[in-house]
């Protein structure tokens, strides 16, 4: 929708004010589908890691009214612009639920390599503050209100300039990051594709929905 209709300039993602910008999906949800159906959520999942955002041509500004972890992180990476509010926790928690991050790829463009790699391996969260100091967000504001509103300050401003040099600055700097994020992201694809299949990816969200801690078999 926001591609084909040239009267969208740019889009602000955003959230409920619930304290939480996003925690990925539904984890009882895929346990379910897994025990009933024998199947992984991913596969029912049309983008599940949300390329198509990676696709488009317009800018889009994450609106982040509260932490974000998982697939919450998931879709602010696929954001160009990133507005956050003080005191929040950022965090790529799937190592604790037996899943993958192939989705983080893009990542290692935006954070220097030992912050990702500690976000990915001990799968903790982080307060925004300190990925902010390495520029991971533009602006961090104090409330839900004012985050949003800093965000539509910044579509204002992306819409006064003209439409096509819009369009063409966003698509060179993709293209300079796609050089290593596509290859990077087809590889860890495939690094995960054991994951996904192990049995620890059913296991993880059987015990969150069990309120028990998990038992990892490793394979």
């Amino acid at each position: 929708m926001i591609e084909a209709d040239p009267n969208i300039r740019v889009a602000v993602l955003t959230s409920a004010d619930c304290g939480t910008f996003s925690a990925g999906l539904d984890l009882k949800e895929a346990s379910q589908l897994m025990k009933e159906e024998g199947v992984d959520i991913l596969t029912r999942m049309r983008d599940p890691f949300h390329e198509h955002m990676l696709g488009c041509s317009k800018p889009i500004i994450a609106a982040m009214t509260g932490s974000l972890m998982a697939g919450g992180m998931m879709l602010t990476l696929m954001c160009d612009l990133r507005v956050g509010i003080k005191g929040s926790k950022v965090g790529i928690t799937e190592v604790h639920i037996g899943r993958g991050s192939p989705w983080c790829a893009p990542a290692i463009a935006m954070l220097p390599q030992p912050m990702l790699m500690e976000l990915v391996l001990t799968g903790d969260l982080m307060p925004i503050e300190k990925l902010h100091e390495f520029g991971f967000t533009n602006y961090l504001e104090d409330t839900p209100d004012e985050v949003r509103a800093r965000a539509y300050k910044l579509a204002e401003r992306i819409v006064t300039g003209a439409p096509l040099s819009v369009l063409a600055a966003k698509a060179s700097v993709r293209a300079f990051m796609d050089v290593g994020v596509t290859d990077g992201l087809a590889a860890a694809k495939v690094a995960h594709k054991a994951a996904y299949a192990s049995s620890d990816a059913a296991e993880g969200p059987r015990a969150f929905a069990e309120k028990r801690k998990p038992v990892w078999r490793g394979k």
